[in-house]
């Protein structure tokens, strides 16, 4: 059977740590030859600078090859429904990244692929980038349960994959939103039921002292996602007492700073936080790359 990846909640934590574990021996050796003749399709409706440039290189190194399919190419749901599309790139390729605004539409194009199909970030999630985290969390820390990770900002994309990573894998995770801005129920439900299992717990606030507190990661993201650019300027005025400055920074002493990129600084982050050393935001960026060489391997039962 084939399998996709479209939510974290595909994965189970055997699952989060086999993925963490071989993404750790990728990175050691760089280059190798198992995709060697496998095609890959990056199916985008939205820009993108990492997970076009990571799974591309990702690809290269594993000896395949990607190919990059922008919108105005595809028209995928308005030129060309998106069951259609599906079909036809199984018949070319061995596997589709699909970068789309709805999370309904990656899990059409999976419903009707008999490739894999991963998603490379939705409405709704962002799994590798989640994966990515918790391979850097692996790596600066050594460990992952009992790992306090405090999240502050908007209930987003990211906030969502990574509420349900951290509680797949036992770590504690506290979430500060402006009210108005928390997890979407579904997400929160999933993400409570695993954590229970762990006996992590989860706490959703509105005061980020009470998330930061303590914490041994401090994330953020931006304010406004992709396909929100109306809401801006009110959320810049919902958002201005959730930005992560020195003073709230300072509230969790030897903390990892980590923020998914791009990053707008003098909202989500303040300046003076730029070059601070605690940032582990590189690292972050440069571990998509590993953990979805993981992630590409595995879909493909290599």
């Amino acid at each position: 059977m084939k399998r996709d990846l479209l939510s974290i909640a595909d994965l189970s934590a055997e699952d989060i740590w086999r993925l963490i574990r071989r993404a750790v021996t990728l990175k050691s050796r760089r280059v190798s030859q198992e995709l060697y003749g496998r095609n890959m399709a990056l199916l985008f409706q939205k820009p993108s600078l990492r997970t076009n440039v990571s799974f591309q290189v990702a690809m290269n190194q594993l000896g395949g090859h990607a190919i990059y399919l922008s919108p105005s190419q595809v028209g995928l749901g308005s030129r060309e429904p998106a069951a259609d599309v599906a079909r036809v790139l199984s018949r070319y390729v061995d596997v589709v990244v699909a970068r789309t605004y709805s999370q309904a539409l990656v899990e059409e194009l999976a419903e009707n692929a008999d490739i894999p199909v991963v998603n490379g970030l939705s409405d709704q999630e962002h799994p590798c980038q989640a994966l990515a985290d918790l391979l850097t969390i692996h790596e600066k820390r050594g460990e992952l349960g009992g790992i306090i990770v405090a999240y502050v900002g908007d209930a987003n994309n990211v906030a969502n994959s990574l509420l349900l990573a951290a509680a797949t894998v036992g770590m504690e995770f506290r979430l500060a939103t402006p009210p108005g801005y928390q997890p979407q129920k579904d997400i929160l439900q999933e993400a409570e039921a695993r954590a229970k299992a762990r006996g992590s717990p989860i706490i959703v606030t509105h005061e980020p002292a009470v998330a930061v507190s303590g914490a041994h990661v401090v994330y953020t993201d931006v304010w406004t996602s992709m396909g929100r650019e109306a809401e801006q300027e009110r959320r810049r005025q919902d958002f201005a007492a959730f930005q992560i400055t020195p003073r709230l920074f300072a509230q969790a002493p030897g903390a990892l700073l980590m923020h998914p990129m791009p990053i707008h600084w003098g909202e989500e982050l303040a300046e003076e936080l730029r070059e601070t050393a605690q940032s582990v935001i590189l690292d972050q960026a440069e571990n998509r790359l590993h953990i979805q060489k993981a992630v590409l391997l595995d879909l493909l039962g290599l």
